[in-house]
């Protein structure tokens, strides 16, 4: 029996939603559609403009909520566009999983003080897709004492293990996330932030050159690393920081970079750009060296995935592992965070556990996420 979810994706990169039509009726994961919607100039300026304090937040952030579930929508109609000509239609379809967009996330503390904020309205796309929908899948974790983040590792675990062998899986969207999937299967999974993935190299791009992000990584590749500058980056706090850890643009924002740069106002934009590749790839390949638990092998999902550029620095950085791209493995990477919540949401419906806590750092296993019933 056929068991159909929509997975709906808008990560740090701000660029818009990634959504992927599945069937997860057994441990094969099954792609029926993929879709993207962009999101346009001005809608991505006031999504990046929310992850900071600013005038009327409150009545901007609702109604980025509610643009948020029309963007989304508008990726269910068009995955069932695809499949209509197979006899499937919304009737079919279990739940969409929906993770909205992070604006703030805000961990660590306690139960009064840590928080975690994803821009959305459920109840809306419910009533605009006809379709159950499964949202706020982080807060449960963090109300058990989590991260809330990552969550993909245990998709991750679900779709990219190898009995008898560790994999490495590092997932480059706007942050970069490892995780570590033991050659046991009992064994816990291993899985943090390692840093900044694309957040960084996008916005200097954007800033310096109008291009939304730096194609295959061809603007850094013509520029020098400027190891003075790189040491500054690596010496925040958080590289130190053990695992669980998880982070955003609430600390590594174009302004904690802007603060970082004051003593090289006089370097060439096109270094900077270059120092910014590297300080990814760098945190990225010591995250893998500390933890990778002898892998053999390094599958990169997300955008930066094709970043030529730096899967050559990763590469160059980690040449005892072979690295590869995740759609070597089955999955696109841009496919792979959205099937994540589709997954997650499957996980909701049937009530099972969504979180690793060896990943999250929560009491225990949770059900995650709130359904939004059509």
């Amino acid at each position: 029996m056929s068991d159909f979810y929509v997975g709906l994706m808008s990560g740090t990169s701000l660029d818009g939603v990634d959504g992927v039509l599945v069937d997860l009726s057994d441990a094969r994961v099954r792609l029926l559609a993929c879709a993207s919607v962009p999101f346009d100039a001005r809608f991505r300026q006031e999504l990046l403009a929310l992850n900071s304090p600013s005038f009327n937040e409150l009545h901007r952030a609702a109604l980025a909520g509610n643009r948020i579930a029309a963007v989304y929508a508008e990726a269910v109609a068009n995955l069932l566009e695809q499949v209509a000509a197979c006899g499937i239609d919304k009737a079919q379809i279990r739940a969409i999983g929906a993770h909205g967009q992070t604006v703030r996330h805000q961990p660590t503390g306690n139960a009064a003080t840590a928080y975690t904020w994803q821009l959305n309205n459920p109840a809306l796309l419910a009533e605009l897709a006809g379709i159950d929908v499964v949202a706020d899948f982080r807060s449960r974790d963090l109300a058990a004492g989590g991260q809330g983040a990552p969550l993909v590792p245990a998709f991750h675990r679900h779709v990219f293990s190898q009995p008898g062998s560790a994999v490495a899986v590092l997932n480059l969207g706007g942050i970069a996330n490892l995780s570590v999937l033991p050659a046991n299967p009992m064994a816990p999974v291993v899985g943090f932030d390692c840093g900044p993935g694309n957040a960084l190299i996008d916005a200097w791009c954007q800033r310096h050159t109008g291009a939304a992000f730096d194609r295959d990584g061809a603007w850094a590749a013509g520029g020098q690393c400027l190891p003075d500058l790189l040491q500054q980056l690596q010496d925040d706090p958080y590289f130190e920081q053990a695992p669980p850890k998880s982070t955003g643009r609430d600390l590594f924002s174009i302004a904690w970079l802007d603060q970082k740069l004051m003593p090289f106002a006089a370097a060439q934009p096109q270094d900077i750009q270059n120092t910014l590749t590297e300080l990814t790839a760098s945190a990225c390949a010591a995250s893998v060296v500390s933890y990778s638990n002898n892998s053999k092998c390094l599958i990169v999902c997300g955008g930066g995935a094709y970043n030529l550029y730096l899967l050559q620095r990763l590469r160059a950085r980690l040449p005892m592992l072979q690295v590869s791209t995740s759609d070597q493995h089955g999955l696109a990477p841009l496919q792979v965070e959205a099937t994540a919540f589709a997954w997650l949401a499957r996980q909701t419906i049937w009530r099972l556990p969504g979180n690793l806590p060896s990943v999250t750092g929560a009491a225990g296993a949770r059900i995650l996420g709130a359904i939004y019933p059509a």
